[in-house]
């Protein structure tokens, strides 16, 4: 028996929020979202989170351990609460509002550049999945 029913990144996918992971389980899932990652070309990216702050903490260490360059937050809120943040690395841009009700964690969907390839969404992870 494991200590978590979590072992792939397909276990993710039923979840309303990221689980709690082990160290290693967290390693074994970053290995297998590198590879899955790779077959798409660009992606978008969901981050259910307490706050506007905690959700870019979130984008911005996913983007520094891709080594992707920094979206731009072209709408956001100074309210406080829970929120949703949607990235868009095709259109460069990053969206914040406030949403209630939504678990936490990270969702990736990675997107061919055309019909061929269909989306695949990863996820929920943890905030810190990339820290």
């Amino acid at each position: 028996m494991t200590d978590t029913p979590i072992q792939t990144l397909n276990d993710l996918a039923r979840l309303r929020g990221a689980p709690v992971l082990t160290p290693e389980t967290a390693q074994a899932l970053r290995g297998e979202l590198e590879q899955a990652m790779t077959t798409a070309s660009w992606f978008t990216i969901g981050v259910m989170a307490p706050s506007a702050d905690a959700a870019l903490t979130s984008l911005r260490s996913l983007e520094a351990s891709q080594g992707w360059e920094p979206l731009k937050v072209v709408d956001s809120t100074a309210e406080p609460g829970p929120v949703f943040l949607k990235a868009n690395q095709k259109g460069g841009s990053i969206r914040i509002r406030i949403e209630h009700g939504l678990g936490e964690g990270i969702l990736i969907s990675g997107h061919g550049d055309d019909e061929s390839q269909p989306s695949t969404t990863w996820g929920p992870l943890p905030l810190n999945f990339f820290a």
